[in-house]
């Protein structure tokens, strides 16, 4: 075969396939592919590589000035073709086409026909041409933004996005089961792969409707049947297996959200169930009240630096001042009784009062100045102030804590005044408040309006003779 044969083969070879990738892209809604057709599909990821590199390297020769031969413009045009083609069958597997998926195959398609053009130029003259160079940098455009919505569908959205801070959803206070959690697990964990650019196994996770059609093995969920239902038993898998869900080298489902996943699916799958549908005991109740608890230490994060060396200077024999976490700025303080005692080791505190988050008082002579120096404290979550001679007057004070989750006044002269209050302490949790003159009645009606309170008004004498020798002992551990 003559040279010009050769090429008047590749010619027809190349308008051939450029007219078979036009139909397609026109005709795209009718087209049912047979199974050989979609496994063709499956070769787009192997040849992709090829039309990438040749056609760079050809557009560099072009600007550059120099030729570009016959056969690196031929191979990096058929090539272009077939790789725009692979995509487009890959595409056909998708019941729901996504906006990534859209543009790149519609870029691939325009990478290739521009090629197409760049040949038909190349064979008619205009080879060094000034639109011919003009096309060169558009199909380099074209393919730095292909590869770009490619990357987005292979590997997430933001996997080319610019380093940044990380938005947090917070949980609401009665959140819809599969909006707020099962939603959430998904999206983090398995979204990625399962989504209208990325439909593996044709199993759509980006709604309800479709999470329960399934893929293409049928329903993976079966509601009321976690132990039937494929979605959970992948999961459930080894992690070395080829069949575990997500596939080795991504972001497992943790044991928790599995069992979420499964308790959900056991309940019925439902996508109208709430928190407070579920009794408080319920184990799928007790994991989503895990998940609103946010991370300590990342919550912590925001609060002021603060030096080893201004821990030690203020710190005494009396007054302890540990950190909650080895590299964290929240602080726990406790104070014991010294044989004098002297306000101005508590409000020398002042200083790094943004971190404390724990202060144990008891059984100091505390008063009014004290008390205006914990309110000070904006960030404190746990204070104990028992067997102190503190009043409702003193007990005002503490109204501006709006991070205040465990209060222990037992052994106090507080009186139902009090519990106004803490009543409107919104974020306080548990409450400790025996001995006091707060009387039975006025605990229940705070029981009453805050029913989410626990509220701990009685301790037996064995208990309080527990507490009473482990706070001998931590004195004479600080006096030794």
């Amino acid at each position: 075969m003559t040279t010009t044969s050769r090429k008047r083969w590749v010619d027809y070879l190349i308008l051939g396939l450029l007219i078979f990738l036009c139909f397609c892209l026109l005709f795209e809604s009718h087209i049912s592919p047979p199974a050989l057709i979609s496994w063709l599909g499956h070769w787009h990821p192997v040849v992709l590589h090829f039309p990438i590199v040749l056609v760079i390297i050809a557009v560099v020769l072009l600007l550059s000035g120099k030729k570009v031969s016959y056969v690196l413009l031929s191979i990096s045009c058929l090539a272009a073709l077939i790789t725009a083609i692979s995509g487009f069958f890959l595409g056909l597997g998708s019941d729901e086409k996504g906006d990534l998926l859209f543009w790149h195959q519609l870029l691939g398609a325009a990478v290739a026909i521009g090629m197409s053009i760049w040949y038909w130029l190349a064979n008619n003259g205009y080879a060094k041409s000034t639109v011919t160079k003009g096309l060169g940098l558009v199909l380099l455009l074209m393919i730095g933004f292909t590869g770009h919505y490619g990357g987005m569908i292979t590997h997430g959205q933001n996997f080319l996005a610019l380093p940044g801070g990380t938005k947090t959803d917070i949980i609401p206070d009665n959140p819809l089961i599969y909006e707020h959690i099962v939603g959430r697990i998904l999206d983090a964990k398995c979204v990625k792969c399962h989504n209208p650019n990325k439909t593996k196994g044709e199993f759509l996770m980006t709604s309800f409707e479709a999470l329960l059609k399934g893929g293409e093995s049928g329903a993976n969920i079966i509601p009321g049947g976690p132990d039937e239902s494929e979605f959970i038993s992948r999961l459930e898998l080894p992690i070395e297996d080829e069949d575990h869900m997500p596939p080795e080298g991504e972001t497992p489902l943790d044991a928790g959200e599995i069992e979420i996943m499964k308790r959900w699916i056991a309940l019925g799958a439902s996508d109208t169930l709430r928190l407070n549908h579920l009794e408080s005991k319920d184990p799928l109740a007790i994991l989503i009240k895990e998940m609103m608890v946010p991370d300590p230490l990342e919550k912590w994060a925001q609060l002021p630096g603060v030096q080893d060396s201004t821990l030690t200077r203020l710190a005494s024999d009396y007054l302890t001042i540990t950190r909650i976490a080895a590299s964290s700025n929240a602080l726990r303080i406790a104070m014991y009784k010294p044989p004098k005692y002297d306000i101005t080791t508590l409000t020398r505190l002042k200083v790094i009062s943004e971190n404390i988050v724990e202060l144990d008082l008891s059984g100091l002579p505390i008063g009014k100045d004290e008390m205006h120096m914990i309110a000070g404290c904006k960030n404190l979550e746990w204070l104990e102030i028992n067997n102190t001679p503190i009043t409702d007057n003193d007990l005002d004070t503490l109204k501006v804590l709006s991070n205040l989750k465990l209060l222990k006044v037992f052994e106090t002269d507080i009186a139902d005044n009090s519990l106004d209050i803490l009543k409107n302490i919104k974020s306080l949790e548990q409450l400790y408040i025996w001995e006091t003159s707060v009387t039975e009645p006025g605990i229940l009606q705070l029981k009453k309006d805050r029913p989410d309170l626990e509220i701990f008004s009685g301790i037996n004498s064995e208990l309080k003779t527990f507490f009473a020798e482990n706070d001998t002992l931590a004195i004479k551990e600080k006096t030794k």
